[in-house]
Parts: structure tokens; sequence; C-alpha cells
């Protein structure tokens, strides 16, 4: 009998437990998701609906989480945000996938952050032409952060008398524009430069080249670049090495000029200790982001030579290329000319104190009684 009613009380209680906490709810998806193309080299619109139901969750926080990527790439990226619409830049070369959910949070979920299911979309544009006859080894570089210069191969099946166009586009362009500086090499466009691009910097720039030639169908090129990441400042400048009392190496430079901004600059010193060698063993010692350095040298007796390249450090962009070197060499033999540039004024003294002393000897053997002549002239 006791057993019936611990039994009864444990499912009352059960019971109890179970009423005293209400239904979690549940988010609807998002709807219409939708991929457009406004023709701007792979700028692509992304759209879609709220839920039919999200009215009912006045009291909750609603965001979405937007994801997107190119077919074969590995990760995902990721937005949360209440808009819904975006402006977003891919390779048309490749399918756009595309993926949203609702997120609800607030007194309507009691504060745990529900997830709708997620709705797809994917684009692609219809290519047309073999892939082998789109242009090679596509490679730009935003030199000292004042040109872009794009270069290319033809594609293996182009053919003859070939013609390549290269068109770009960013945000606060009214349309596409083509380029007005072509690299030619016999006569067929390799590569363009385009200058004024300050605008772009920190935005997607998107390119694309394409080509026609006669009865054949080319595979247009689509590329989306951040200027930042492909800069190439000029190497530093004024570079000057100088000897401490105390044997230190002291190096110092300036950043190079034009555009590149100073701030944005990171600089490797590297220090081979043997000028004589046909090629110096070159050792890094340090990175950093200042114009000065001093290396404590162990052997004195040693030469010097020290070197010194930039790029854009990781607060301005997340990678970029080296500049080439600039190249200074300090010995011990210019440590001696400068002895000597001191000693050569006390030797010029001394040498003149002597010359001096000998003249007045030789006055005085010339001269009766070892007299000067001024002393025998008085005395009469």
């Amino acid at each position: 009998m006791a057993l019936q009613r611990l039994c009864v009380l444990s499912v009352t209680l059960l019971w109890g437990c179970t009423v005293s906490f209400p239904s979690q709810p549940t988010a609807a998806p998002p709807r219409d998701l939708q991929i457009t193309d406004p023709g701007l080299l792979g700028c692509l619109d992304i759209e879609w609906k709220p839920p039919a139901s999200l009215l009912s969750f006045n009291d909750c926080a609603v965001t979405y989480k937007f994801e997107y990527r190119n077919a074969g790439d590995r990760d995902w990226k990721v937005i949360f945000t209440r808009k819904l619409k975006f402006r977003v830049g891919f390779d048309l070369s490749r399918t756009v996938e595309a993926k949203v959910q609702t997120l609800l949070q607030g007194s309507c979920t009691h504060g745990v952050e529900v997830h709708s299911d997620w709705i797809y979309a994917t684009f692609q544009v219809p290519l047309q032409g073999k892939l082998e006859s789109e242009v090679q080894n596509f490679h730009c570089i935003y030199h000292n952060w004042e040109y872009l210069k794009c270069t290319w191969q033809p594609g293996l099946l182009a053919p003859r008398g070939v013609h390549y166009g290269l068109y770009y586009w960013y945000e606060g362009l009214g349309q596409v524009v083509q380029c007005e500086d072509y690299i030619q090499d016999q006569g067929i466009n390799t590569g363009c430069r385009l200058q004024n691009l300050s605008q772009a910097e920190y935005k997607e720039l998107s390119i694309c080249v394409n080509g026609s030639g006669a009865a054949t169908l080319l595979r247009p090129l689509y590329v989306t670049l951040r200027l930042q990441d492909l800069a190439k400042p000029f190497p530093p400048q004024q570079l000057v090495l100088s000897m401490s009392a105390s044997g230190e190496l002291h190096v110092a430079w300036s950043p190079p000029g034009g555009e590149t901004p100073p701030q944005c600059l990171e600089y490797e010193v590297q220090l081979a200790r043997d000028q004589g060698q046909a090629k110096a063993a070159w050792m890094s010692v340090s990175t950093q982001m200042e114009t000065a350095l001093s290396i404590p040298r162990a052997n004195q007796s040693l030469a010097a030579c020290v070197r010194v390249r930039g790029r854009t450090n990781i607060f301005c962009a997340e990678q970029g290329f080296w500049s080439e070197w600039a190249q200074e060499c300090f010995s011990e033999a210019r440590k001696g000319d400068k002895q000597l540039l001191i000693l050569i004024p006390l030797i010029l003294s001394l040498s003149s104190s002597l010359i001096t002393f000998v003249l007045i000897g030789q006055c005085r053997k010339r001269s009766p009684a070892g007299k000067l002549p001024l002393d025998a002239s008085v005395g009469s």
C-alpha cells in the first residue's frame, strides 16, 4: 500500500514538473531565397523574405544567419544580420551556393536562442566555350597603392588573333568600366594597368577578362579582388648604417614614397656577416613596424651588409607582397676611414710645426754667430 502511494506521488510530481514549464517555441525559416545577377561581373544580389509567422513573436529579437560560398570552397562565409538583402562578390566560373535560417531569442524563447531549418539556393552563369579557352596565369599586383597591374596569358585553345578585354566594377561605380591601358605582346592584349583605384580600396573589385576570336567561343574569367591584399610597396628609402662606440650596428630607413600608408607597413631586416661571398648567407634578425634597429656585433672584425624590405601589415590587410630589398654594406674599413679623417688634421698640424722648426734651424746656421739677420740689424 505504501509502495502504491509512493508511485502515485511520483507521478503527481512528474506531472507537476511537466506542466510548470511552457513548451519551447519553434522558429519558422525565411522564405523565397533568391540569387540574381545585376550584370556587375560577379557581384550578385541575394535576398529573402521573413517567415510568415514572424508577427507572432513580437517579444523576441529576430536575426538571420546568412552563409555563402562558391562550390568547391571548404568554408562558408557567415553573416549575422537583420537585413533581408545583400550584394556579394563571387567567382562566376563556379556555382554559387547560399543558405539562410531564422534565429529567435528573447522572452518568447525564455532567453534561449532558437534556430529554424535552413533554406538553400544556388546560381550558375551559363558558361560558353571550353575551360581550356579561358585565359591562363591571371595575376595582379597593386604597386605601391598607386596602380593595379594585371597580366595573363592566352588560353590553350585561343585562336590566332584573339582579342581580350578586361572589365571591372566596384561599389560606387555606376556601371562596368573597360580597361584603357592595355599591355600587349605581339599585338595581343596580355595585361592591363588600372589607375585611380583608391575608392576601391577595402571593397570588392570585380574583374572579368573575356576574349573573342573568329568562329570560336572563349570562356570568360571572373575574379573578385581586394586591393589591399595585393599591395606591393616600393623598397624602403634612405637606408643608413652607423657604428656605435660599443660596437652596435645601428640601422635606420624611411618608408617608401608614394601612396603607401606608412602606418600600414611592416619591415623585415636581414644581415649578412660576410659581404665577400658570391652569395651572402643572409640571416633574418627582425620583423617589425619601426624604422630603426640596433644589432649587436660580437665580432667587429667581420664586415656586415644589411637589407630591408616592407609589406602591408596585418592591421591593414590579410596578406600582401614583399617589396624589393634596399641594401647597404658597412665594414670596419669605413670605421678606420673615419678615424683617419680625425687624424689627418692632427698630422698636418704636427707636420707644419716640424717644418717651421726646420726652417728656423736653417736660418740660424746661415747667420753669423748663429744669430738671425734681424738680431744683427738691431745691434748695428
